[in-house]
This record gives C-alpha cells, sequence and structure tokens, in this order.
C-alpha cells in the first residue's frame, strides 16, 4: 500500500510532464520593402527564380526550366506541356522574361501593357558583339 501511494504521485507528475510541450517565439514577421524591377520585368538575375519566354500574339508562356505552356481559355489558364491545335506560335517572335512566381499568368496584364501583340522589341540585338 505505501509502495503504491508513492509510485501514484510519480505516476501523475510524469504524466504531467510528458504532456509539457515547449513554445518558441517565432521571430516577428518583417515585410522587407523590395528593391529592383517589378516580378513581371526582367530582373536580369536580381531575385528571377523562373525563366519564360513570352508570345504576345498568342499570349502564352513557356516556362523554360519545366518545359511548360501557360495559355489563357475560356477566361482561366492552362499549363500544359504542348499547346492545343488552336493556338499557335512564332518561335522566333517572344520575349524573355525572368520572374519570382512560378504563375506567370499573375502578372499577364503588365506583361500585356509592357509587351502588347504586334509590338515586340527585336531581342537579343547586339549580344554577342564584342566591342573592343
Amino acid at each position: 500500500m505505501t509502495k503504491l501511494r508513492t509510485l501514484t504521485p510519480m505516476f501523475v507528475l510524469g504524466i504531467s510532464l510528458s504532456a509539457c510541450v515547449a513554445i518558441h517565439d517565432q521571430p516577428p514577421y518583417v515585410q522587407e520593402d523590395r528593391q529592383g524591377p517589378p516580378p513581371w520585368a526582367p530582373a536580369h538575375g536580381y531575385r528571377a527564380k523562373h525563366h519564360y519566354y513570352y508570345y504576345p500574339g498568342p499570349q502564352v508562356y513557356f516556362d523554360v526550366g519545366r518545359k511548360v505552356y501557360f495559355y489563357p481559355f475560356k477566361g482561366d489558364w492552362r499549363v500544359s506541356a504542348a499547346l492545343p491545335v488552336g493556338i499557335h506560335i512564332d518561335a522566333h517572335s517572344y520575349q524573355v522574361l525572368d520572374m519570382d512566381t512560378d504563375r506567370p499568368y499573375i502578372y499577364h496584364s503588365d506583361v500585356v501593357k509592357k509587351y502588347p501583340p504586334g509590338q515586340l522589341k527585336k531581342q537579343n540585338k547586339g549580344k554577342g558583339k564584342k566591342w573592343g
């Protein structure tokens, strides 16, 4: 009986201590004022994680790293490894975009303003030439 009286409080104490959880204070969230270009603009390596070819005519994005297309379809956006039959792109008429998002279409309204269909600037003009 004495042994039971000694073991019971120890058992209750053991259960109580095993149910304790330590909660660590997390550092406060601080939103950084990000410098640099807007997320849809060419970032020139500043913070870009995703590289896209944007085709202004059909308004299609191609993710170079994942090899998938993003294209509009009935008011929504679709992702596919191949374009559907009705969408055609000119393989030589695209704008290179570096973005920090895996969903380029969220900035589509800004991209269309910057690169409207039919107004594509010549890309890679002068690249590869070394001036001495």
